[in-house]
């Protein structure tokens, strides 16, 4: 019987990195930032032809509920979305999703596709060459293919993938590196053989119950447990809450010999600030317009306008980050969009946080 493929969306995050409009009631993956849907359903729709419908998987919390089935509910079963008792890091969120997928009738040799909610992957037929790539060879090897993508600066707020010898379509993983600084970032760039690691993993469930329980036996033992008691949710919850947390790159990928790198062909913005959506939306005016009710700009350009419910006028202002909503306005240069996490952090210990975090 041929191997079937499953894939695997993350989406229990509850960063605030889009803050206001990234809340803890409603996470970036369920915003629309690019496109007319939701992170999360474009991430499922780029599986349209590799996995099929009901092959599809979701793993976040319960609190996501609703947000989860208003976002994908025409992409993937409703009973098909997992949830976690805790967030406790992806080697736990993991191991409790390939349970799952053994309750539910999937084969050791099975291969299974791992990917965040809330990236932004503009060219679909690119990344459907790669995925299609990174199975081939996961099949092969039997291994866990990471997909690493091809650094076009030296950002330093990413991990490394160095490769090695050439397999198939892709390279073995000599080792992976932690955030660089600038100096070294611009060394694994210079040299040609580093990839920013991206979180994606595609290999057969075997693979990835063998790794798990050779590198981190503290984490793979529960494994049986889980898979006993997925109907009782207070005992799940019991379990789940004893399983060590862990990142499945600190629990497996950096202790394993079994990881092979695919190349992706495809573009890859992971949003991990408001500035970042300049190379994903078009500009309009010389500024980039994601959302807003009306405009008026003069002699404004370069600025980031998201003002869904508002008429938004700017003049004599250029490189500005401007955000509203019904709660919350925020303005800030372009350069300093990383501290919108110091007013998430100022609100964290205000009166004012729990209505607006």
């Amino acid at each position: 019987m041929s191997k079937k493929a499953y894939c695997l969306v993350m989406a229990g995050g509850k960063g605030t990195r889009f803050w206001p409009e990234s809340t803890k009631q409603k996470p970036k993956q369920y915003l629309t930032l690019t496109g007319d849907r939701p992170l999360l359903a474009q991430t499922l729709t780029r599986f349209d032809n590799l996995v099929g419908f009901d092959d599809r998987y979701i793993v976040t919390v319960k609190e996501q509920e609703k947000l989860v089935e208003a976002a994908s509910l025409d992409l993937s079963p409703k009973e098909n979305i997992i949830f976690e008792p805790a967030g406790r890091n992806t080697a736990p969120c993991i191991l409790l999703s390939l349970a799952r997928l053994i309750k539910d009738g999937a084969s050791d040799d099975d291969l299974i596709v791992v990917v965040p909610s809330d990236h932004v992957i503009l060219n679909t037929t690119g990344f459907q060459s790669t995925i299609t790539k990174a199975m081939e060879i996961a099949k092969l090897r039997k291994e866990i293919v990471t997909i690493g993508i091809v650094p076009h600066f030296p950002h330093t707020g990413f991990g490394y993938i160095q490769r090695g010898e050439q397999v198939e379509n892709g390279y073995r993983v000599e080792q992976f590196k932690e955030k660089p600084d600038f100096e070294t970032a611009k060394a694994y760039l210079s040299s040609g053989n580093f990839y920013w690691n991206a979180g994606m993993f595609v290999a057969p469930i075997s693979v990835f119950k063998e790794e798990l329980e050779l590198h981190s036996p503290e984490i793979s033992k529960f494994f049986n447990p889980l898979l006993e008691n997925l109907n009782d949710d207070q005992k799940l919850s019991e379990i789940y809450n004893s399983i060590p947390e862990d990142s499945i790159d600190y629990a497996v990928m950096e202790k394993s010999e079994k990881v092979s790198v695919c190349p992706a062909e495809f573009d890859w913005n992971d949003l991990g600030s408001w500035d970042a959506l300049e190379s994903v939306i078009e500009d309009q005016d010389e500024n980039t317009i994601v959302q807003s009710k009306g405009h008026y700009f003069e002699n404004a350009k370069g600025n980031i306008v998201f003002t869904p419910d508002r008429f938004v006028s700017l003049i004599n202002v250029d490189d500005l980050i401007v955000v509203s909503n019904e709660k919350s306005v925020v303005v800030l240069p372009k350069k300093d969009s990383q501290r919108v996490k110091n007013i998430v952090e100022f609100l964290k210990k205000s009166d004012l946080g729990e209505d607006l975090l």
